[in-house]
């Protein structure tokens, strides 16, 4: 393992002021048993460390980064919107106009409302489905991250169907019972869930491509079952597009796959880097929302012009940039799975649009069940020596890949001599 002097030696100040060393526990490289890296800055695709070292980025602020580090025209943008104010708490034109970007892209989205991050849109979306149907009850999928809000921090008990039990400190049973968990993928256990619960349930949430368990694709039936489930019980059907949107296809997986939700949350890409996030749906479910409706939601910081105007710099080459994006995608995924093949390592490469995952496994991965079997040993040496290489992947085998519209022809052959040589490295291990 390569000594990282100087971020260690942050980390150990950082450890004395902030929980654990930082501000979120992915953060912390524990599934990689090793410091993290500190960062001082990124350029396209590259991220610069304090110990001088830069790597190609394959993280990209955990997929915010459509356009790379730093890109020029979302620059110039925030810094034109932050001469002018960073906030008011008062509506401003460009709220309007990006709504009106987004909504291009996501037409289910009659209305929507501007928040900062994936967990409130989540939240909000959740108190939504239950405001509409007066209902109490919420499914949701093993394996599906949705923020950290009480409702979803809830994991399965010890049957493929059961009432959810806290995953967290500080959940109570009572509003873990109110959510039931079912196997991502797993068509007999939902349509199981619905015949039992089915007239208590206000909505379903989803990851139409799970990208918090690495990224894992619905089975061809998955997605159309669940929407007409809820068509036919009247529950509402909820897209947590916050990691998909615009990275699977510039109008998310609803798009992709044809199947429309009644809710949809958007986060990461939207605010072009910056914090925010969106939910929105019908005009009629969104009337709901105060102050139009009794549903309550509201924050200070939500449409900040700053994050707003890196938005609309982000949005005006979206589909073009995407492209880009899904070109470089293809052809690094393919070179991956050739040199698996040519290793003869047991793994595999799962990709969706510009979001990618290396899982080293032979099993079919459609589940976090499946995902589980995944040889974390050998996922822990392949990450140290791909940085060791200058190339950085997710430090979890558990989170997703994600590529930028300025990744190259440079960074693919740099990132394909790198998977060479750590497959190398993973097939001794192996032994």
């Amino acid at each position: 393992m390569i000594p990282y002097l100087r971020s260690q030696e942050l980390f150990e100040a950082a450890q004395k002021v902030l929980v654990g060393g930082v501000d979120s526990p992915v953060r912390a490289f524990r599934q990689v048993e090793g410091s993290p890296l500190f960062v001082r800055s990124g350029s396209g695709p590259y991220l610069h460390t304090e110990d001088d070292l830069s790597y190609v980025d394959y993280v990209l602020s955990w997929g915010a980064l459509l356009l790379g580090h730093a890109n020029p025209r979302v620059v110039a943008a925030i810094v034109e919107a932050a001469r002018l104010g960073t906030s008011f708490g008062a509506p401003t034109a460009a709220e309007t106009q990006l709504a009106q970007r987004v909504q291009h892209f996501f037409p289910s989205m009659q209305k929507l409302r501007f928040v900062n991050s994936g967990t409130e849109a989540c939240m909000s979306v959740i108190r939504l489905a239950r405001g509409v149907t007066g209902r109490p009850l919420l499914v949701k999928f093993e394996g599906c991250y949705h923020g950290h809000s009480d409702s979803l921090l809830v994991s399965a008990g010890s049957g493929g169907l059961t009432l959810g039990c806290p995953d967290s400190a500080g959940v109570t049973a009572e509003v873990a019972a109110q959510t039931l968990v079912v196997p991502y993928n797993d068509i007999d256990a939902i349509q199981e869930t619905f015949f039992r619960y089915g007239h208590r349930i206000a909505g379903v949430i989803v990851e139409p491509v799970c990208g918090n368990m690495g990224v894992v694709l619905p089975r061809p039936d998955f997605l159309p079952v669940l929407r007409r489930l809820c068509t036919t019980y009247g529950s509402v059907l909820i897209f947590d597009e916050v990691m998909t949107g615009f990275r699977v296809h510039p109008g998310g997986a609803q798009a992709l796959y044809g199947v429309h939700p009644d809710l949809t949350c958007l986060g990461k890409v939207v605010g072009g880097g910056l914090p925010c996030a969106a939910y929105g749906g019908s005009a009629d479910m969104m009337g709901m929302v105060a102050p139009e409706g009794p549903v309550y939601q509201a924050g200070t910081l939500s449409g900040n012009p700053v994050a707003m105007a890196a938005g609309l710099a982000m949005m005006e080459t979206l589909e073009v940039d995407f492209e880009s994006a899904l070109l470089y995608t293809n052809r690094l995924c393919h070179g991956i799975t050739e040199l698996i093949v040519s290793h003869g390592i047991p793994a595999q490469v799962v990709q969706c649009g510009t979001m990618f995952s290396v899982f080293f496994s032979r099993e079919a991965i459609y589940s976090l069940a499946e995902v589980q079997v995944s040889d974390l040993r050998c996922f822990k040496h392949y990450f140290w020596v791909m940085l060791k290489a200058g190339v950085y992947v997710a430090p979890s085998q558990f989170e997703a890949n994600f590529v930028s519209a300025v990744h190259d022809q440079s960074t693919l052959d740099q990132t394909l001599r790198a998977v060479d040589y750590a497959f190398g490295e993973v097939k001794s291990c192996l032994l």
